[in-house]
């Protein structure tokens, strides 16, 4: 089948390297004529895990091509797939004017060329309730009587596992009511879905809304944990033991009941957002989803005030080592990354951070530019620091030489907002050691 992806950012570039690899032949679809150079050079511009090998084979066995000519992709393609990005308004709202840009796009070229064919326009990118008629409304006010239809086919995609989700998916969600739709959708999906995994074939506006209610839901498994912990710290309860505990019970499962510093990504945050202006555009008090928000705003505040209170308020002229800066390990994504809040507070407080993250230096200084240093190594950043602070739950910060980290620190105190350690290990081995919803242990 051919295929046209509009958009080559995150979703874009895994979605249209996996239907490639699935024999499918796909032009992808930029603006941005330095990336396109890249990518048609094997560059990939984003970090995830697994991606670079299929890009790179389906570059090579020319199912992957690359152009900034909308009109020529088009022209080629049976199904185009809008992974646009849809920011947030200030408002919450989503920004919806990139896709519609390109439905007008569309809609002028259908105009012009009539005799294309059937189309299908599929909504790949996260948009609110009804954006698949205002796509649809978009297009025929230009070209009426053109033969196309308008899907929502939207992405449950893990950053870090985003291949493994897209090439296995748990399940496949497609909104459409046309029967001409849904069996070229059908097709494209066969290969992806052979162990038996469903697609759920359903009205436009339902498909829109599971994204936003999927993503929404697992917000509030991680701020209702986060609020846990908060109470295990008054009340001296562990909250790992709570987790284990509560994880174990089939109604709740075991995933998304870490305590943190507070969720964060291209995901989350803007779509948790999103579904409170739907909500509020009609007038429905959407008090569990709003209080999920404040939780998580309110997580990254308390965790700083851990640390300045440890320092009896005083942290100008302090150095803290940061290790990690994107919002999850595998990738290099720090949109909305608890890191940034809490460096900058730190920076506005008089204090100096030189932070560490094995992939996402390049992301981070895009955000920060020269306000921290960025050490080459994890170690690194421990040199004549006052603490450290772990906010990225890598691998490789789990089983560290601790040794030699308290050798490297001004004082063996550690701030984990990941709670990566063993709270009686930090305590044998004489660190001053706070985590989220567990014993404080100061060093002796």
């Amino acid at each position: 089948m051919r295929i046209a992806v509009i958009g080559t950012g995150y979703v874009g570039l895994v979605t249209g390297t996996c239907f490639a690899e699935t024999g499918n032949d796909v032009i992808c679809v930029d603006v941005d004529k330095e990336k396109l150079k890249k990518m048609k050079n094997g560059v990939i511009p984003i970090f995830e895990p697994g991606l670079d090998s299929l890009f790179n084979r389906n570059l090579k066995e020319g199912r992957l091509q690359f152009t900034d000519n909308l009109y020529e992709a088009v022209r080629k393609s049976v199904v185009i797939m809008l992974c646009l990005p849809t920011p947030q308004d200030e408002d919450g709202s989503a920004d919806l004017s990139y896709v519609l840009k390109v439905a007008d796009d569309l809609g002028k070229l259908f105009k012009k060329e009539p005799n294309l064919g059937f189309k299908v326009i599929v909504d790949k990118s996260t948009v609110p309730v009804g954006t698949s008629d205002k796509v649809r409304a978009v297009i025929k006010k230009h070209a009426p009587k053109f033969d196309f239809d308008v899907a929502s086919n939207p992405e449950f995609l893990r950053e870090g596992l985003a291949v493994e989700d897209f090439m296995k998916p748990e399940r496949v969600v497609v909104g459409t009511s046309n029967e001409k739709t849904r069996k070229i959708m059908d097709q494209l999906y066969e290969p992806f879905v052979r162990s038996g995994n469903p697609i759920y074939f359903m009205d436009e506006k339902s498909a829109e809304m599971s994204k936003y209610a999927a993503n929404s839901f697992l917000a509030m498994k991680i701020s209702f944990m986060n609020e846990i912990a908060n109470l295990c710290e008054l009340t001296g309860a562990d909250v790992e033991k709570v987790r284990i505990s509560i994880g174990s019970d089939s109604r709740i499962g075991k995933r998304f009941l870490f305590p943190g510093v507070g969720y964060g990504g291209s995901c989350f945050p803007k779509d948790v957002a999103a579904l409170i202006n739907t909500a509020n555009e009609i007038k429905y008090d959407f008090k569990i989803l709003k209080s999920v928000y404040d939780v998580n705003k309110k997580q990254s505040e308390l965790f700083i005030n851990k640390i300045k209170k440890h320092y009896n308020g005083k942290i100008s002229g302090k150095k803290f080592a940061v290790w990690g800066l994107a919002f999850k390990p595998n990738t290099d994504d720090v949109r909305e990354a608890p890191s940034i809040a809490i460096i900058e507070k730190l920076l506005a407080g008089g204090a100096k951070v030189s932070a560490y993250d094995p992939v996402a230096k390049e992301t981070t200084h895009k955000v920060l530019k020269n306000k921290i240093n960025y050490a080459k190594h994890q170690y690194d950043a421990l040199k004549n620091a006052d603490s450290l602070i772990i906010v990225t739950e890598w691998n490789e910060f789990r089983n560290p030489d601790f040794e030699r980290m308290a050798s490297m620190l001004k004082q063996p105190v550690i701030f984990d907002g990941r709670n990566l350690y063993d709270v009686e290990k930090m305590k044998s081995m004489n660190f001053t050691y706070y985590s989220i919803g567990r014993t404080i242990v100061k060093n002796k």
